[in-house]
């Protein structure tokens, strides 16, 4: 019997996802990094549209609109800054692994 490629590929494939489903499940990979990426998108998006609402809220004045661009401008550092840390929290926890599996 002989056995193509596509069907070593499809074995390959489902090897991998079992594999995967086993480091999600046991905690070997983890998942967090990728979620704090998503929030940090969603989070800046709330600092600029709340920059913008007070730019314009109550008509447009140069008080109000430099009140919106401080919003953004420090709200902006101030979410990469808590993203930046929760990754790095994470990054050493992956450096320690990797010192683990060495000994």
């Amino acid at each position: 019997m002989l056995v193509t490629k596509e069907q070593v590929f499809a074995i390959t494939s489902i090897q991998k996802d079992a594999a995967m489903w086993k480091d999600v499940l046991f905690f070997d990979v983890m998942l967090t990094p990728k979620i704090i990426t998503f929030v940090y998108w969603l989070l800046l998006l709330g600092v600029v549209l709340s920059g913008l609402g007070a730019m314009f809220a109550g008509g447009f004045s140069f008080g109000g609109f430099f009140k919106g661009v401080l919003y953004i401008g420090f709200g902006a550092l101030g979410v990469r800054i808590w993203s930046e840390l929760m990754i790095v929290l994470f990054k050493i926890n992956s450096n320690i692994q990797k010192l683990a599996d060495k000994t």
